[in-house]
């Protein structure tokens, strides 16, 4: 997405030869590859971790971080690679996505045009809210320690990195349209 917008915004004249179907193709796969790895490395952690009996997660997600808060043995390895692991999946790619958009940021300063320059804004704004509704809760969650916690914010904050994101995403990114925009008025003054 970053990569589209910066192409949009600031090639927009070959935007058509740099974002073609094998680049889409490419950079589509390159993501599912690297959720594919992390999924793998964190189902071959949470296997082997020897657990205590029946024991209640306190978690509406099974994930690595509340599983290794259970483990009754000394869980430092798994927690050095968690750490590792979310380091890069997690800054690598937000890294990837906040380079473009500064450029975008600093091209769009640049525009004389008050109306351009808003446009433009415009263009991004709502892929740049996602990134950050995604990337924030997602930092917190997996670069803690597991001691240092407040468990029913991280309760809150992965429910909000697993489910209300992903859910928002039709709605965020269909109210850059004009159309949708003057749809949702027409529907909301019917209602009202």
């Amino acid at each position: 997405m970053a990569l589209d917008c910066y192409v949009a915004v600031l090639k927009p004249l070959r935007y058509s030869v740099v974002m073609d179907h094998k680049h889409c193709w490419q950079l589509s796969s390159t993501a599912r590859l690297n959720g594919l790895a992390n999924s793998l490395l964190q189902s071959i952690l949470m296997v082997q971790l020897p657990l205590c009996g029946n024991q209640e997660l306190d978690h509406f997600f099974c994930e690595l971080p509340g599983v290794i808060k259970m483990v009754y043995v000394d869980t430092i390895i798994n927690e050095v690679t968690l750490a590792m692991v979310a380091t890069f999946l997690i800054m690598g790619p937000l890294s990837m996505i906040l380079v473009p958009y500064s450029c975008i940021a600093q091209a769009i300063f640049r525009i004389p045009s008050v109306d351009k320059r808003l446009k433009a804004f415009d263009t991004c704004s709502s892929r740049l809210l996602v990134v950050s509704l995604f990337y924030g809760p997602g930092i917190y969650i997996y670069m803690q320690l597991s001691g240092d916690s407040f468990q029913d914010l991280t309760k809150v904050l992965m429910l909000f990195y697993c489910v209300i994101t992903p859910m928002a995403n039709p709605f965020i990114y269909p109210l850059r349209s004009k159309d949708v925009k003057e749809a949702l008025r027409r529907l909301l003054r019917r209602a009202f």
